[in-house]
């Protein structure tokens, strides 16, 4: 498979782009972030490779920003979850949740559900900072945190000093992370 998709388990697929997109295919078939529309090409070429995009039953956003968003609409058939905080902060302020006014606009075509504690096998864990609605993904079964924004590479954290950051919760969400013993981090970006 090219090298800007990549298998990561067993039912885990990463496609490497600005905004990583994640596939789990097991009970459900959930994507994990759309990536930024300036990268719609590569999601068509790339990850209709591994995924049908009808298929796709759950896309869920680790927070609302256009790189994490971009291409909600490629997954006509999927129901979308952001926090609770994610969807208030884009109802009160589309453009600075999102960042980009032309994506906030066609976003607000969607229907945005308010994420449970737990979609299938996937914890849901609330990680203010980076934004006020950010959250991480813990999949128990193969030990991966789908970190979004909130925590990278090497330690790196993620910005807050953006619109609907929460600065000063950041270092109570990462102490929060420390819990999971993940064996495999999925970040929003490869920074």
């Amino acid at each position: 498979m090219d090298s800007i998709v990549k298998r990561i388990s067993e039912d885990v697929w990463k496609l490497r782009s600005n905004g990583n997109i994640y596939f789990i295919n097991n009970e459900k078939r959930i994507i994990i972030d759309t990536s930024d529309r300036a990268n719609r090409h590569l999601v068509k070429q790339f990850l209709s490779k591994v995924i049908e995009f009808n298929k796709v039953e759950i896309v869920i956003f680790t927070h609302l920003h256009y790189d994490h968003i971009g291409n909600f609409d490629l997954f006509k058939n999927a129901e979308f979850f952001a926090s609770e905080q994610a969807i208030e902060d884009f109802k009160r302020d589309p453009v600075n949740t999102v960042l980009k006014e032309d994506i906030a606009e066609k976003f607000k075509a969607i229907k945005l559900n308010p994420i449970p504690k737990q979609v299938h096998n996937l914890e849901i864990i609330h990680t203010p900072g980076h934004t006020k609605g950010s959250i991480c993904l813990w999949y128990e079964k193969e030990k991966i945190l789908f970190s979004g924004d909130t925590l990278f590479f090497n330690k790196n954290i993620g910005r807050v000093d953006l619109p609907t950051s929460i600065p000063e919760k950041m270092q109570e969400s990462m102490i929060k992370l420390i819990n999971y013993n993940y064996k495999i981090l999925c970040p929003g970006h490869d920074y």
